[in-house]
């Protein structure tokens, strides 16, 4: 019988060159290194999702992404002194600052030292570096097969480790600042923050670029290990560059007894999927998602939840908006799974988009999947335009028509918005929604 070899489409290629790079700069002996290599054959039978896969019918990468490129080179001085500049115009106030710049954790640009007791912080390079079976964790998880997830495993290049105590409730939010200075490049990161129990902490992720930086791919996955009794709030800010490529994913386990609320705003990028995997694996506890995506021009932003209900007696509660103008295209994909012991579930989520033109598109696909009989879940879908009778009343009482869409653009935002308990960081976020409405044309 004749052996016959399956020839590498120009994508496959570009990912497997990629990998080889990945590989080079990593430290990858042992257990690592077969976690990276069992990583990219997962990534590598299947290759980018595309609409025939049902978690990515609406984001066909292979259409809107088509490639995977290159790997960014190592920072260097002039990369650096660009991610100080930007970093200047970070007003996020006062926090413990964790910057990764063109995929590579910078150290003169963080918070390394003068940390408070019970917040201890690495890069992921040096963690792998140690050489410790405990290294090889770092690339796999348990709670999500996503390929996407598969590649970011084989390919991160660096990221931080960041650990907070038991009891330790920190007096300033920890900032992952992820920085692009180069175009046509991409950059894997992965990050790890594990939260001890009864602990309280304040995340926050911005994904910003340099005016110069272009046509680039930001691929980022981090992991959260919430501990039982921990109060835990996670606001994620996406405004890379408006050509950019962001694929992210969120990987979360939840304790007992604790609380999570997750606040995203996406306004930046030409495409994005933000994904997020949580599991609920501890009793009472309470987990709160709340979305908001800006878009415009021929944007695609692709907002996924998997809501994984383990245990019983937990609530979880989705709220997702979309502000979607000119041919720009939001999906939102959202669903809650009941395990058969998850008696006493409370689950509920919420979608609604808001069309600004006749070109404008959103897809919403909320799902249930229950196995217990004793729970109260449901959802809800509503697309729509402006009312026009609202429009008319602020019109009659002297605003623009400009200024009347972007009022009732702020109060159909609002809600999520308002989920942020931090008046600072709400401020951050309501300022980063009035500069896209005064954007628009």
């Amino acid at each position: 019988m004749m052996d016959v070899a399956l020839a590498k489409t120009d994508t496959g290629r570009a990912a497997s060159e990629a990998f080889a790079v990945a590989c080079s700069r990593l430290p990858g002996a042992g257990k690592v290194a077969a976690a990276r290599q069992k990583a990219f054959e997962a990534y590598e039978s299947l290759g980018l999702p595309h609409r025939r896969v049902e978690d990515w019918k609406y984001t066909d990468l292979r259409v809107l992404m088509r490639e995977v490129l290159p790997l960014a080179a190592a920072p260097d001085q002039a990369a650096l002194a660009k991610a100080g500049e930007i970093l200047k115009a970070q007003s996020l106030g006062d926090a413990y600052r964790f910057v990764l710049v063109d995929g590579v954790f910078v150290p003169q640009l963080s918070d390394v030292g003068g940390l408070e007791d019970g917040l201890r912080a690495r890069s992921f390079h040096e963690v792998l570096g140690t050489g410790t079976d405990q290294s090889a964790d770092l690339f796999t998880t348990s709670a999500t097969t996503d390929v996407m997830v598969s590649l970011n495993a084989a390919m991160t290049t660096d990221g931080v480790i960041i650990e907070v105590g038991d009891r330790i409730s920190l007096t300033k939010p920890i900032h992952v600042v992820h920085v692009t200075t180069v175009s046509s490049a991409s950059a894997f990161t992965r990050s790890r923050l594990t939260i001890g129990k009864a602990a309280r902490v304040t995340l926050i992720e911005s994904f910003v670029a340099a005016d110069d930086a272009k046509s680039y791919q930001a691929h980022d996955a981090l992991i959260v290990a919430v501990g039982d009794g921990a109060d835990v709030a996670h606001i994620r800010l996406m405004a890379d560059a408006d050509d950019a490529t962001n694929i992210s994913s969120a990987i979360v386990t939840v304790g007992g007894e604790a609380k999570l609320n997750l606040f995203s705003l996406t306004s930046g990028g030409r495409l994005s999927r933000y994904q997020v995997f949580a599991t609920l694996e501890g009793e009472g506890s309470d987990v709160f998602f709340n979305g908001v995506s800006l878009l415009k021009d021929t944007q695609h932003a692709d907002m996924t939840l998997v809501v994984d209900h383990a245990v019983p007696h937990c609530t979880s509660r989705e709220v997702f908006r979309a502000v979607v103008d000119d041919r720009a295209h939001s999906v939102f994909q959202g669903k809650i799974i009941v395990r058969p012991d998850a008696q006493k579930t409370d689950g509920k989520m919420m979608t609604r988009a808001l069309l600004l033109s006749d070109g404008a598109e959103a897809d919403s696909k909320p799902e249930l999947e229950i196995f217990a009989d004793d729970v109260t879940c449901g959802h809800g879908a509503t697309i729509g335009a402006l009312d026009d009778s609202l429009l008319f009343y602020l019109r009659a009482r002297g605003l623009s028509e400009k200024e009347a869409q972007a009022l009732l653009i702020q109060a159909f935002v609002g809600e999520a918005i308002e989920s942020i308990a931090d008046d600072g960081l709400r401020d951050v976020a309501i300022g980063a929604a009035e500069r896209w409405l005064a954007a628009r044309e």
